[in-house]
C-alpha cells in the first residue's frame, strides 16, 4: 500500500471516534496521559532525553527558559492540560504566581485538585476559561504560554491579541506549537503533505485561519504589536524523537487511545519525515515592547 492510502486508512480508523470539538477531544482522552510520571499530552523535546517523560518535561522547561520565568513573574498559561507545566515551573523555575486557562472542564476539575494535593494552591490559580477571551484585566501579568495547544485556539490572532492586552510592557509570550511545514521541493509529496494537514485539521478541530507556516506566524505576531518575534522551527528535536518512541516504547504506545493506537500502528512502517512531512513545530517567542 502507498504512503496515501496507509495515511487514509489511519485517518479512516480515527475519524470513526473523533469528537467534535477541543474540549470534547480532551475530554475523551481523559487522564491517558503519554508520560508514565504525571499527565503530560505534549510530543515532547528530544534533543538530550531518552525517555517520554524526560522529553515532555524538557520541552515544559524549554518554554519557561525562552520566557526568562522568574521569581518576580505573573504567568498566564493557556491550554495548560493536567497543570503538569505549571507544577514544573513552579518548583523549578519559581515565579510568583500562575493562572492557568484551559475550556476542558475534567482538565480543571483534576489539575486543581492536583495542585491542592502538592500544597501550590497559594501559587497556581487553574480556572476553566478561553485563551482567546481571557477574564482578566490589562497589563496584569508578565509572561504569557501556550504549550502545544494554540493550534486548536478559535483564533491564533485573536489569542495573539488577548497577549498583548494582558501584558504589562516589556512582558513575554513564548508558545510551543504545531503549524504548517513548507511546501516539500519534492513535487511528488506534495498531495501526501496537503492531505495529512487537511486531515490533521480536520480530526482535531483546526481552525482555517491557523493553517499558518512560518513567516505567516511572525507576521501575525507582529501585527498584534509585538515585537522582538523569534519563530524557530525545533520539529527535528520533536517529530524524530516522538517517533521512534512510539516504535521501540510499546508502554508509550499501549497508552494512546485506542483510536490512536491502531493507525499509528500502519504509519511506523515509513520514517518521520513521511509521516510528519505536512507539519512544522515551533518555539515561538515576542515581547510587548516598553
Amino acid at each position: 500500500m502507498t504512503a496515501v492510502g496507509v495515511m487514509r486508512k489511519a485517518v479512516d480508523v480515527v475519524r470513526r471516534a473523533r469528537p467534535a470539538t477541543p474540549g470534547e477531544l480532551y475530554d475523551w482522552l481523559s487522564t491517558r496521559a503519554f508520560t508514565a510520571r504525571g499527565f503530560y499530552l505534549n510530543l515532547g523535546y528530544w534533543k538530550t532525553a531518552t525517555t517520554i517523560d524526560e522529553a515532555c518535561e524538557a520541552l515544559a522547561a524549554l518554554v519557561a527558559e525562552t520566557a526568562a520565568m522568574g521569581p518576580e513573574d505573573e504567568v498566564v498559561d493557556a491550554g495548560f492540560g493536567f497543570a503538569d507545566q505549571d507544577i514544573l515551573w513552579t518548583r523549578r523555575f519559581g515565579p510568583r504566581r500562575i493562572i492557568g486557562l484551559n475550556v476542558t472542564p475534567s482538565q480543571v476539575r483534576i489539575g486543581r485538585e492536583r495542585i491542592r494535593r502538592l500544597g501550590l494552591a497559594d501559587r497556581v490559580d487553574l480556572r476553566e476559561g478561553s485563551a482567546t477571551e481571557m477574564q482578566l484585566p490589562d497589563a496584569s501579568c508578565d509572561v504569557v504560554t501556550a504549550v502545544e495547544c494554540a493550534f486548536h485556539f478559535e483564533t491564533r490572532e485573536r489569542f495573539f491579541a488577548e497577549a498583548f492586552r494582558v501584558l504589562r510592557p516589556g512582558g513575554r509570550l513564548v508558545l510551543a506549537d504545531v503549524i504548517r511545514a513548507a511546501p516539500e521541493r519534492n513535487p511528488l509529496r506534495r498531495p501526501l503533505q496537503g492531505f495529512n494537514w487537511a486531515r490533521f485539521a480536520e480530526l482535531f478541530s483546526i481552525p482555517p485561519a491557523n493553517a499558518d507556516r512560518r513567516d505567516e506566524y511572525a507576521a501575525k505576531l507582529w501585527a498584534a504589536g509585538f515585537g522582538d518575534v523569534e519563530v524557530t522551527s525545533i520539529r527535528d528535536q520533536v517529530f524524530p524523537g516522538w517517533h521512534a518512541a512510539l516504535r521501540e516504547d510499546p508502554a508509550l504506545l499501549g497508552r494512546l487511545p485506542l483510536a490512536g493506537r491502531v493507525p499509528y500502528r500502519l504509519l511506523m512502517r515509513f520514517d518521520w519525515d513521511t509521516v510528519y512531512g505536512a507539519f512544522d513545530y515551533v518555539l515561538a517567542s515576542a515581547r510587548k515592547p516598553d
